[in-house]
């Protein structure tokens, strides 16, 4: 048998695919075996298992038109009936659990009436939604047959349409097999490695093809290729609009206006991110291009005297220490810009980091939160986080009538461009008036054994294992 090719990563086991997750590791498991509806390349949203689809002006009738011939590795046909039981386990009230955040597909799915025939899909949702498919990108589809065993805890037996199929599980290591027994894939065996570092000298030692999550500031040396991009990822600090100093937006904007984003790059970084001067990424549909906005602390200042805080004032800030991993050093840089402007920060640290997302989620946090905003979806992080009739998991009181009339403006426009459009006046609307301190989007770094100078991540940052140039040229 050939010989596997071994992708180190932080973590590596399964997750139930019908689980909301934007984590790479997890997700360059499951798209190795798995297919979507749907996939994203670039900011577009392209077939993947539906060949086509309409959507109706009002922008709540949806079709689908499958692809031919599709097979689950089980061999069962891979038809509308078969996609359907996937799309409403998904929306299920016990599925959609991401950290600290439950049934996040049932909010958009679960009045769904989906009607399947042969190969046609119809999608009739209870209220507008022109990003449906935005939501479908996660939208794993797997073989009626497993579900029952996948919930009864039996991840190892899934099964999808992918080039690959899951082989075995075990804590730390998952091994895929090529699917087609004609196939002249080569295994793949990810395994566990949780120190980026050990990741990178193994690497180098040979005892790997590809590393994940590598340091920035890591040397791979020769023979082995460098591929670095921009994570869509946003680190950020949340802001407590529900109660405190916080809910006056002069406040907020005054803190937003005191940042020296390139200095935090440099001094918490050591380079190895982009400064972040929107609420969502320059990748993210409707993003306006990334322009610098350097930090104006006079205006800053008048701002804070403006809202009855001459003096300066204290802000208490709620820091878990890790995930981002650079918490604690980021919360002191942040600690020595804002004093400039007269704002002391007192902070409370966290050890339990899955106990912290549900204080976020309760809106138990201090004036401030450090956290990230991690959704590629444009509409999901308009929704999901700053829409007040909403008040999702990680919204923190903020409210704007303007960015929620351009967000029911956006739901209700099928046509993308119009729609872009659209999303660009919410990201300056939100720059005027910022729901949260954005910094940075880091840069993901992934080595690669051997010389392979066009290979390149997707916009997701997500490793496809079924692209590396030893995977897809032998």
């Amino acid at each position: 048998m050939t010989a596997p090719v071994v992708i180190l990563q932080r973590r590596a086991e399964l997750v139930d695919p019908h689980d909301c997750t934007d984590a790479a590791d997890d997700l360059s498991i499951l798209s190795a075996a798995l297919e979507t509806l749907v996939r994203r390349v670039g900011s577009d949203v392209v077939p993947q298992l539906a060949e086509r689809w309409t959507v109706s002006d009002d922008a709540c009738r949806w079709a689908f038109v499958l692809r031919a011939g599709v097979l689950f590795h089980d061999g069962t046909p891979c038809d509308a009936p078969a996609v359907a039981q996937s799309l409403r386990r998904m929306a299920r009230e016990d599925k959609g659990y991401t950290l600290g955040a439950p049934a996040v597909w049932r909010q958009y799915l679960g009045t769904a009436e989906i009607h399947a025939q042969g190969l046609d899909l119809q999608i009739t949702l209870g209220e507008p939604m022109a990003d449906l498919v935005d939501v479908l990108v996660q939208g794993f589809i797997l073989s009626p047959a497993c579900l029952e065993r996948l919930d009864d805890g039996e991840l190892d037996a899934m099964v999808g349409t992918g080039p690959y199929r899951v082989e075995t599980a075990s804590p730390g290591e998952v091994q895929l097999t090529p699917a087609a027994s004609s196939s002249n894939l080569p295994p793949l065996t990810f395994r566990a490695m949780p120190d980026a570092e050990d990741r990178a000298n193994a690497l180098r030692a040979g005892q790997a093809h590809v590393a994940t999550n590598l340091p920035f500031a890591s040397q791979l040396g020769p023979g082995v290729t460098r591929v670095e991009s921009l994570n869509p990822v946003a680190i950020i600090f949340l802001m407590n609009a529900v109660k405190g100093p916080l809910t006056d937006s002069r406040l907020r904007r005054a803190l937003d206006l005191a940042l020296d984003r390139e200095a935090l790059v440099r001094d918490v970084m050591e380079g190895g991110a982009h400064p972040l001067y929107g609420f969502v990424s320059p990748v993210h549909f409707g993003a306006e291009p990334a322009v610098a906005r350097p930090a104006d602390r006079d205006l800053a200042r008048r701002l804070l005297a403006e809202a009855g805080h001459p003096d300066g004032l204290t802000l208490g800030v709620s820091c878990p220490t890790r995930l981002p991993d650079e918490a604690v050093r980021l919360t002191a840089a942040l600690a020595d810009q804002l004093s400039r402007i007269g704002v002391t920060l007192d902070v409370t640290y966290h050890e339990d980091r899955e106990a912290y997302a549900h204080q976020v989620r309760r809106k138990e946090i201090r004036d401030l939160a450090v956290f990230d905003s991690s959704p590629l979806s444009t509409y999901r992080v308009l929704v999901e986080k700053l829409d007040a009739r909403v008040e999702g998991s990680w919204w923190e009181g903020y409210h704007n009538a303007e960015v929620e009339a351009l967000i029911d403006a956006g739901r209700r426009c099928p046509d993308r461009e119009k729609r872009a459009a659209i999303y660009r006046r919410a990201y300056r609307a939100l720059q005027s008036d910022p729901p949260w301190l954005t910094l940075y989007n880091p840069v993901r770094v992934v080595g690669l054994a051997g010389d392979h100078p066009h290979y390149a991540l997707g916009s997701d940052a997500v490793l496809d294992a079924a692209g590396l140039p030893m995977v897809a040229h032998g």
